[in-house]
């Protein structure tokens, strides 16, 4: 088949798949494409002269990491004489070949293409961040200001920065990178904040992109950064149970569960949302507290009867029981399974436990929750009180690729079925997608006789820049090839290069329905830590990042699997 592709100046080029005899009047519209791209990426990202890291060369433990990659980051070398940290080297054990955390280019020219075009939006979306809302949370494109707003509200803790840090190194910008960097090392504190903080937020956004960051890099800094705020939330799992509450106050060390919460509960999709991070934290820092903190999390609900099977979305953290028996795969439970998977792939397949509660519990919610509409798409409905709500929401989407990452980790009699499922869920969300005017789908949407995969209510018709639907394509991409999904995330691309983009920025819609929505003038720290990062990755070689080293927090953070990757960096003591 023949594929288009444009850039802004209309149609350059024509794919054709599976032949060779293609039309020579393309060959030089191609050419000219490319050495336009080409020249841009020269003028605007001098910072794309990345050095080739596909020739390795053994090191010892000497050997600082930055030499793994053919210097892989010389910016770093000056960094850690300027701070006084010293990188974390990769034991000498291991052998000369190093996970792929940059460059990565595919062997597809349209991949290429793609991916470049993803680059381009990232500098744009980091560029403006930069220029008018640097060290805020979050940039207001349209206002041209910080987002005082945002989940952690006015203060300056360069949320965008933490969040996006560990995208710009992946995409190989090394002098944004640093300018980060810097910002974290000489700004980042959390002591004298006056106010309610979610501990959830505040470990997958910062203390999962600082160890990410540390990861990649060595630098002790970052380290020492997710050691410093992970120890200020320990404060909130100070509960009869130990599973913690859901807000702190850094200053006072005061916690609190949500008004809104059932009963004074804590909220499981955020309790259940510590395990990669405190356990790899633990493993960095020799301090085996934030371990204990998620082992105990993990015994409480272990040892809980479960109602049909499943986990309720809130358990009060004074009298360990279930609130109200609610279920659900989208808010307040989806990462919960996402963490009981992946700790079990974090710890190199070890932990059996963490296994074994992925397994039943996806069997149950598939066996209560799993509906396929009269139109035949597949979706995973909200169970409360014993009585359906058949919605789905944007969040519930990431279901697709985890399906997928556990049928191809573990193959067991459920695997296929698992699989199968994951390809109709990927695709319902896909669909949410194709039946919005703009091309991007809502928040949340329904099934029922007169609606299928669409939004109903006003406050259900917005789009934020969420990742949940492109982070199944990608990884339904690397898990089964099949090419729809690279096509259904430039889909995306366009769709965002169209509604979502400023001339400062993108911002997220209020209305996917309408063919020009009004803009609701935030560009959310999780579009350049997710977003932009699956895309990104979706048309990347699979060996950058890879699946079989790395396992990507809910925050699309990617931590090192232990005993496989090299980058893991246990403390020595």
């Amino acid at each position: 088949h023949m594929d288009e592709f444009s850039d802004n100046s209309g149609k350059l080029g024509i794919y054709r798949h599976g032949s060779d005899n293609v039309d020579p009047h393309k060959i030089e519209d191609r050419a000219k494409l490319f050495a336009k791209i080409e020249e841009d990426l020269e003028k605007n990202q001098k910072v794309l002269e990345r050095p080739d890291n596909s020739i390795v060369r053994p090191i010892s433990s000497s050997t600082k990491l930055v030499e793994t990659q053919q210097k892989q980051f010389e910016i770093v070398d000056n960094v850690i004489e300027d701070s006084g940290n010293k990188i974390v080297t990769v034991p000498p054990s291991y052998s000369d070949r190093y996970p792929v955390t940059f460059k990565g280019e595919d062997a597809d020219e349209k991949a290429r293409f793609r991916r470049n075009r993803v680059l381009e939006m990232t500098k744009h979306a980091w560029d403006n961040y930069v220029r008018f809302a640097w060290g805020k949370n979050e940039l207001r494109p349209i206002s041209k200001r910080g987002h005082t707003g945002s989940i952690f509200g006015a203060a300056s803790l360069g949320a965008t920065i933490v969040d996006g840090l560990d995208t710009l190194y992946i995409m190989g910008l090394h002098d944004e990178f640093k300018q980060g960097r810097d910002w974290i090392q000489n700004n980042l504190h959390f002591d004298d904040l006056n106010g309610d903080f979610s501990v959830f937020e505040t470990n997958i956004r910062y203390v999962g992109g600082l160890l990410t960051c540390f990861a990649l890099t060595g630098d002790v800094m970052f380290r020492d950064k997710a050691d410093y705020i992970a120890k200020k939330l320990l404060p909130a799992f100070q509960t009869p149970t130990g599973i913690p509450n859901a807000l702190i106050n850094f200053k006072t060390g005061a916690s609190k569960n949500y008004a809104w919460a059932s009963g004074g509960a804590s909220i499981l999709s955020e309790f259940g949302t510590l395990h990669l991070e405190f356990t790899y934290l633990s493993d960095v820092t020799g301090n085996p507290i934030y371990r204990e903190k998620v082992d105990t999390i993990r015994s409480v609900l272990q040892n809980m009867d479960k109602p049909k099977g499943l986990y309720p979305n809130y358990l009060n953290p004074k009298t360990g029981k279930w609130g109200q028996h609610h279920m659900s795969m989208g808010a307040l439970g989806d990462s919960f399974y996402e963490y009981l998977l992946k700790a079990w792939i974090q710890s190199a397949k070890q932990d059996h436990e963490a296994r074994e509660m992925y397994d039943s519990a996806m069997d149950a919610a598939i066996h209560h929750m799993l509906h396929k509409s009269n139109g035949g798409l597949l979706y995973f409905s909200d169970l409360k009180f014993d009585r359906l709500e058949h919605k789905m929401d944007h969040l519930a989407c990431f279901s697709g690729g985890l399906l997928a990452l556990g049928a191809t980790t573990l193959r067991n009699a459920m695997s296929p079925r698992h699989m199968e499922i994951a390809k109709g869920l990927t695709n319902t969300c896909h669909e949410s997608y194709y039946r919005a005017n703009t091309k991007l789908g809502p928040e949340s949407f329904k099934f029922t006789d007169a609606v299928e995969a669409k939004a109903v209510r006003t406050n259900d018709k917005y789009y934020l820049l969420r990742p949940e639907v492109i982070e199944s394509y990608f990884y339904m991409w690397r898990l089964t090839k099949d090419q729809k999904y690279r096509d259904w995330g430039w889909e995306a691309v366009q769709a965002l290069e169209k509604h979502c983009r400023t001339p400062t920025g993108f911002s997220g819609l209020k209305n996917v329905y309408q063919d020009d929505p009004v803009k609701d003038d935030v560009q959310q720290s999780f579009f350049l830590a997710e977003t932009l990062k699956y895309l990104y990755l979706l048309f990347s070689d699979d060996n950058l990042i890879s699946l079989e080293e790395w396992v990507y927090n809910t925050e699309a953070h990617p931590l090192p699997i232990k005993g496989i990757n090299p980058y893991y960096r246990e403390h020595q003591p």
